[in-house]
This record gives C-alpha cells, structure tokens and sequence, in this order.
C-alpha cells in the first residue's frame, strides 16, 4: 500500500516551497502539482498582457539529442527543417506518427552543431522520449534530461527591461526563437526569446537546484506578478495556441490543426511526409469561436450547424482581454470558413456563436 501512495504523489517543482509560501492555489497538472493562480486569473492575465508576469514551467520536459548524426536524425523525426537552424536558434515543430498525428508540439534548440535540446510538453515527456530513443542510430545519444532543469518563464511587454538589470546579456539584440547562454543574477541559463502567451518574453532554462535563486532574483525586482497556468491558458487561448490534449493529439494531422506552416514537405522525407505528400481531403478543420450570446463553451461540448453535429469544442473560457467569451473547436471542413453562424451546446441549451480568425487577440 505505502508504494501505491508513494507512486500516486505528484511531482514538485523545484520551485514548490515558494508557490506554497506565496498562497498559491495549487492543482494536479500532468501528474506534477503546480500553482493555478495566485492573486487570480484575471489579475495575472492582465498583468502579462501590460507589464510582465513569471510564471514556473519547470514542468516541462528536456530531451538532450546529440552526436554526429543528431543532425540527421532530428531533420528526419521532426516536421521543422532543422537545416536552417544555426547553433543558438530555435523552431516550433512536430513529432509525427507514421500516419502523420501529433505525438507532441515542441521547441527544438541547436545548442552546438551536432547537439540538440527539445522542450516538450509535461504530459508527452515520457512518451516523446521512447519514440525519439526507438528511432535513434548508433550515431545518436537521446537522453532525457528534464530533471536536470528549472525553466521560468517572463512574459509581457516589460520583461526586457526587467530582465536586462540582471544579466550582462544583450537582450535587445536578441531575436525571437533565438537564445543566449549566460549568467542571469550569478545563475547560469539559456535565455530564450520564446514563451506560450503571444507576448514578448523569454524563457529561462537553469540547473534544477539554481531554480529558487532564479525566482527570488526575478520576483525581488518587484516588477513581476507571479502567474499560474490558469492565466497561461488563457493567455495561449487568446492567441489560438494549442495545448496538447485539447486541440492536438495522435489523431489529429498537421493541417487539421492548421499547423501546415511547420511541415516542411520540400526538405525531404520525414516521419509521417508520406501521408502529408498526398494532400487527402481534411476530415475537420481547427476554427475559432466567438460566442454571440451569454454561456461559455467548454471543452466536448457540440458545435451545430443547420441543426447537424458538426464538431466539437477542444478549449473554452471567457476573455479576460476582450470580456466576451471564445473557443477553439474542429467542425467539418465545409463548416470552417470565416462568419459562419453555429450554435454550441451548453447545458442542454443551444447557444449562438460565430467562426472568426483567429489569434482572438493582436
């Protein structure tokens, strides 16, 4: 019985005493407990969007890729075309299945020229490592490395100007998806010009038990706001970035989701290109939202139109920036274009709303 406790205890950030110590509300989150909000969703969503707010993403899982053939091999396992990175850039990309689904959303850092960090999502860790290492050469190394890591994350429009006291790092050459490798308040990191909110920003991956000097360095300037992944959520939700699980998953293709931009056909075979080469008609299309009448639709609730199922919401929540709610859903392709009127079904009660572009908010 003590093993099945022990097996059953979620997992802790290294940063979980001050989360605790801050009054954070905390929640299970892909079998890690972390912080859901702090003051409150709203304060923390508003405070990214107009200043800047750190949020806790240690999270997330690292996998190290390197030797001779990591280049190769990342070029042939990811959707991306490695080729163009240079040693301290980065990209957006996929891992496929043969049939061309989505194992997982990741970023992929070259940190050398024959070696490799992916950041991938917290719930797919175990799961991308075992496809990465199954499809690896002599040639390769696949390590997974997340607990070797924190990874903080500051968002919002003041962060360079936050961040930059801090380090002797030059931030405003820095591009996005681009990344430095330096001190930040005596703690060594990779500073990335990347984040999940739409807002300028950086990530900060550091050694594991540099994560709570990290913090208490970011949190003393006094001009951050700690943020949970409820406002994270919502930031990505208006943005239209998909979380894993929701909008993506091993069923869903690339151009299903609308993630056609990052499956570069023209670099070469891949994993899952056979299946893209043939441009097959889609079985539904990712759309946005907007709710025209009072309700919010959430995650599984039906989409109609003319009185026929033809879809269902992925992600839902009302709006901080706008006060209005909006989702993302798949609906049948001929369902997609922009200002079609559907209902969503809330609560036995259908409920108008209408397909617009998407990110809800520029």
């Amino acid at each position: 019985m003590a093993e099945e406790a022990q097996a059953r205890e979620l997992r802790k950030s290294p940063l979980h005493a001050r989360h605790k110590a801050l009054g954070a509300r905390m929640v299970e989150f892909a079998g890690w407990e972390m912080p859901v909000q702090y003051r409150g969703i709203q304060a923390e969503h508003s405070a990214v969007r107009s200043r800047a707010g750190l949020f806790d993403v240690s999270h997330m899982g690292e996998i190290d890729v390197q030797g001779p053939g990591a280049a190769g091999f990342c070029q042939r396992v990811t959707t991306n075309d490695v080729e163009r990175l240079k040693p301290s850039q980065a990209q957006y990309t996929l891992l496929l299945n043969e049939r061309a689904g989505i194992i997982d959303d990741l970023v992929i850092f070259r940190l050398e020229t024959d070696r490799y960090l992916l950041c991938v999502n917290a719930s797919r860790r175990a799961v991308d490592f075992a496809w990465l290492a199954s499809h690896a050469g002599d040639d390769v190394t696949v390590r997974d490395v997340s607990d070797a890591y924190a990874l903080l994350a500051l968002q919002g429009p003041a962060a360079e100007a936050i961040l930059q006291p801090l380090t002797a790092l030059e931030l405003p050459a820095l591009k996005a998806f681009n990344f430095l490798v330096g001190e930040v308040s005596g703690v060594r990191c990779i500073v990335s010009r990347t984040g999940y909110t739409g807002e300028d920003g950086f990530e900060l991956y550091c050694p594991a038990e540099d994560g709570v000097r990290l913090w208490d360095a970011l949190v003393g300037t006094g001009a951050v706001e700690p943020a949970g992944l409820g406002a994270r959520d919502t930031l990505r939700l208006e943005k239209g970035f998909p979380l894993y699980g929701h909008e993506l998953d091993e069923t869903t293709t690339p151009p299903e989701a609308r993630l056609g931009w990052v499956t570069r056909l023209e670099k070469g075979p891949f994993i899952g290109s056979e299946v893209l080469s043939r441009k097959e008609p889609l079985r539904r299309r990712l759309v946005g939202l907007e709710m025209e009448e009072a309700g919010i639709a959430r995650e599984g609730y039906p989409i109609f139109h003319d009185e026929r199922e033809v879809g269902r919401v992925t992600s839902g929540t009302r709006s901080p920036t706008l006060g209005k709610a909006i989702a993302l859903g798949y609906v049948s392709p001929e369902t997609a274009a922009l200002g079609t009127e559907v209902r969503v079904e809330i609560r036995r009660r259908r409920v108008s709303a209408r397909i617009v572009r998407v990110p809800f908010v520029r």
